[in-house]
């Protein structure tokens, strides 16, 4: 559901025309490089924010506020620091108090999490305005938009612009461009029953379109009217069922997607990422993702195989890739149903908490604790303060009684 490539592989991605999506990393044990530059206060995350700094953070806030949590005040005004004057937002800026100018590489998919992010906060009106505006105006003449403003279409940018609109109240079928909205473009991105029902990324470069399991994931949850904020397991307990018709809807063309995802699931509960010059290995994002976009469709019972599955064996995964999957998880979970405090025995909400500010109930929490594994206990500071109340009371006494004598 969710864009987790970087800003430096869609730029590549863009460069040579191709269709494909970058996969998302698995697990392994090696170390992670020093980040480049420093990691600045109140940023989730120690791992270089160069091409993800927005989007984890939206993703941290996002998901907090789903845990019922109010997200540390220097965290959201990370986020908001990092908003240029024309209400874009870039993958990150290293110094924000600088104007932004050509230079700075703003993109749909940060301006759009960003949206969800502080939409999640609330109190933000502003903010968000600016960046929804600016959105509405890179969009493409086909309804949709593109990673950057007048690049081709693709159904996860669209979608994360989707789940923006959503966010703010604004029905994405009406805001268009030359009549066409944000739906036209993903239906124009939807393959038929007979090639599986999924959709593209974009088209190649002779127009082809080819199933990719992270654009299905994304343009179901979008489709079905739904994004990070809402996404929540339907009433539905049915397997969705593919179905062309004489004119695709974006319900119908949801349908197909999950359809599609269940195919892909049925065999190990996990979707495959094939990273160049390596075996086929687990994608747990992507994972994380479908779940999300099948609950969404079908209800907890469809999403019930891959979500076991990330409860065994995703925590190593999360551990190394940071607040994103962690953030992914807990939404994965709590569309479907499953608690994520409690996910496969991992506590998904404080493995995310601290990886960057302590959100100010968990912070209330913490310092109630500490009071409470005082030896004292609280009784005793009460007593404290009630024995110099009095002894200052029959000081104050004694004082007035020798002034009337």
């Amino acid at each position: 559901m969710y864009v987790r490539r970087s800003a430096a592989a869609l730029a590549a991605t863009v460069a040579i025309g191709t269709a494909v999506a970058t996969p998302a990393v698995a697990a392994d044990s090696s170390p992670s490089p020093s980040p480049s530059v420093a990691i600045p206060a109140g940023l989730y995350g120690d791992a270089d924010p160069t091409y993800d700094g927005v989007w984890r953070q939206s993703l941290a806030l996002i998901a907090q506020k789903r845990m019922k949590l109010e997200p540390a005040a220097k965290a959201i005004d990370w986020l908001t620091g990092q908003q240029c004057a024309n209400g874009s937002f870039a993958a990150f800026r290293a110094a924000p108090s600088k104007a932004c100018d050509a230079k700075v590489m703003v993109d749909t998919n940060s301006t759009a999490v960003a949206v969800q992010g502080l939409a999640a906060v609330g109190e933000h009106d502003a903010e968000v305005e600016k960046a929804v505006t600016w959105l509405k105006s890179v969009q493409n003449k086909d309804g949709g938009w593109g990673y950057t403003p007048g690049g081709a279409s693709d159904a996860n940018s669209t979608s994360v612009v989707i789940g923006a609109l959503n966010a703010v109240g604004t029905d994405p079928a009406e805001v268009r461009r030359d009549g066409k909205s944000s739906y036209d473009a993903l239906l124009k991105l939807a393959l038929p029953c007979a090639k599986g029902g999924a959709f593209a990324y974009q088209p190649d470069k002779k127009g082809t379109l080819s199933a990719n399991a992270d654009a299905t994931a994304a343009a179901v949850v979008a489709a079905s009217g739904q994004g990070m904020l809402t996404a929540k397991a339907g009433d539905k307990a049915e397997e969705a069922a593919c179905a062309d018709g004489a004119r695709l809807t974006p319900e119908q063309a949801a349908a197909n997607g999950a359809a599609y995802l269940g195919k892909a699931l049925d065999k190990d509960g996990h979707l495959k990422s094939a990273l160049a010059g390596a075996e086929d290995q687990p994608d747990y994002g992507n994972t994380a993702d479908a779940v999300v976009a099948l609950a969404v469709q079908g209800g907890e019972p469809a999403a019930r195989k891959p979500l076991r599955w990330l409860e065994k064996n995703a925590a190593s995964w999360a551990k190394q890739s940071g607040p994103a999957a962690y953030a992914q998880l807990i939404l994965a979970a709590d569309a479907a149903g499953a608690d994520p405090r409690d996910f496969g025995g991992t506590d998904l909400v404080e493995q995310l908490n601290a990886t960057g500010p302590a959100p100010q109930k968990a912070a209330d929490k913490q310092e109630a604790k500490e009071d409470d594994d005082n030896p004292f206990g609280a009784w005793w500071y009460i007593g404290v303060f009630l024995v110099v109340g009095i002894g200052i009371g029959f000081l104050l006494s004694g004082r007035n009684k020798g002034g009337r004598q």
